[in-house]
């Protein structure tokens, strides 16, 4: 499997978790959507560094080859199925009462 494979599926396995496994239900509420937003340039900030300085590298076979920030897209893909998942767990537990 590809890294864009892998990442992809990683955005439907945590868009599924949210809206049918643990019902936050997240993705459709503004407050991800501004927490998101706020997250977001920090990590394509550390991705341009990481990328930039070559301390992480991509094989070109395993990505699509569209970059921002220096990163591939996919690292986009894969830090919002994580901020995803994080913050719907995170709400799960809280409901709980952990």
């Amino acid at each position: 499997m590809i890294y864009t494979e892998i990442a992809v599926m990683a955005v439907l396995l945590s868009i599924i978790s949210d809206l049918f496994l643990i019902r936050t239900r997240l993705i459709r509420k503004a407050v991800f959507w501004t927490s998101y937003a706020i997250i977001l340039p920090f990590q394509l900030v550390t991705n341009w560094w990481l990328t930039s300085r070559q301390i992480v590298t991509y094989n070109p076979d395993v990505i699509i080859g569209a970059r921002l920030a220096s990163a591939p897209l996919e690292d986009l893909l894969f830090g919002f199925s994580l901020i995803l998942s994080v913050l719907s767990l995170w709400v799960y537990w809280g409901r709980k009462g952990f």
